[in-house]
């Protein structure tokens, strides 16, 4: 498959490396390409780096691997038209960062993912890969065996191919719904934020537990 990521820090270039290992084709979209190219060659020389535009025109799936308070820019970069009829992987939080700690943003009818399917009203978006720091990402290794990727997405042909992708990358898919639960999945987002900011411990992830 064709992934189109943008962004240019951690996050995106952890979906890079897992993609390219699981064999898709990957293009990375920055607004300044030449900056981002020799460690794309590094890790894949057939890794493509381009701009946002590019990048949303190449994908067949795009991931939205930028600072959630950024992702409306991205989407105008990138241009609202290259995403109809895709399935938008959504991995941001909406985080105000402008104090001491930061501030989760929206609620239940104004979260990030809400806000983002609402820019795109033509896409497929699937909230995924919040609720975890990116060195977790592919092929996670926790003791109690693979941990839960939360996901949820209006459409359930979009959250299938989703949960398909977090199977493939190491994780127990564990569908939630509509996008309307988006806020908690952020919310859970910020609860791993804030017991890493507050134990120092990165190597953490969620699991539900049955009987």
């Amino acid at each position: 498959m064709r992934i189109g990521i943008l962004g240019s820090g951690n996050v995106a270039r952890a979906f890079a490396a897992g993609f390219s290992a699981e064999g898709h084709q990957v293009m990375l979209g920055t607004r300044t390409p030449a900056q981002l190219q020799e460690w794309a060659n590094g890790l894949d020389a057939a890794m493509q780096v381009g701009t946002p535009a590019q990048t949303a025109a190449f994908g067949e799936l795009i991931v939205l691997a930028v600072a959630g308070v950024h992702a409306a820019a991205a989407i105008a970069l990138a241009g609202p038209a290259h995403f109809a009829g895709k399935v938008v992987l959504d991995a941001t939080n909406p985080l105000d960062k402008s104090g001491d700690r930061p501030v989760l943003l929206g609620a239940p009818g104004t979260s990030g993912g809400e806000l983002i399917q609402q820019a795109l009203p033509d896409a497929r978006v699937v909230k995924a890969f919040n609720t975890v720091g990116y060195s977790h990402f592919y092929r996670p290794r926790f003791s109690g065996g693979p941990p839960d990727m939360f996901l949820c997405g209006n459409d359930p042909t979009a959250r299938q191919v989703v949960a398909g992708l977090c199977q493939d990358f190491g994780w127990h898919p564990v569908d939630v719904g509509g996008m309307e639960v988006a806020h908690y999945l952020e919310a859970t987002g910020m609860l791993w934020i804030t017991l890493w900011r507050n134990t120092g411990e990165w190597d953490r992830a969620f699991k539900l537990l049955g009987r």
